[in-house]
């Protein structure tokens, strides 16, 4: 009898361990969530740091007309509704400082409207 308890303790113990080491290497942290307002004809914040390898998801907000974001190093584009909202998830995958651009044509001043995104180690 008292060797079927002590396996039952084991098992049972095994069992939680197990259950707990897998939480624990399954676990991924949220993805870091970024938001950018873009309105005519500038992004706030104008520059953002990232780390490379950690999952984001970009959050552009528009406060009048569309816009767009792109970063064509970095494969990212993203384009938001006038007064609207649009998410994109991304992993930044190379280091270095890369210069987005709004996408949507949206007066006058849309050439000179970039955002500079820091990716470091």
């Amino acid at each position: 009898m008292k060797k079927k308890v002590t396996l039952l303790v084991m098992l049972v113990g095994i069992g939680l361990a197990t259950a707990f080491w897998g939480r624990m290497v399954g676990a991924q942290p949220a993805p870091r969530r970024v938001e950018v307002v873009s309105k005519r004809f500038a992004f706030d914040p104008g520059e953002l740091t990232l780390k490379k390898g950690q999952p984001v998801v970009l959050v552009l907000k528009s406060t009048d007309v569309a816009h767009g974001l792109r970063f064509r190093e970095l494969n990212l584009d993203v384009k938001v509704d006038k007064g609207g909202t649009a998410e994109v998830p991304f992993t930044p995958t190379k280091t270095g400082d890369f210069v987005g651009h709004c996408s949507v044509f949206c007066g006058s001043g849309h050439g000179a409207m970039t955002l500079t995104l820091h990716v470091v180690e």
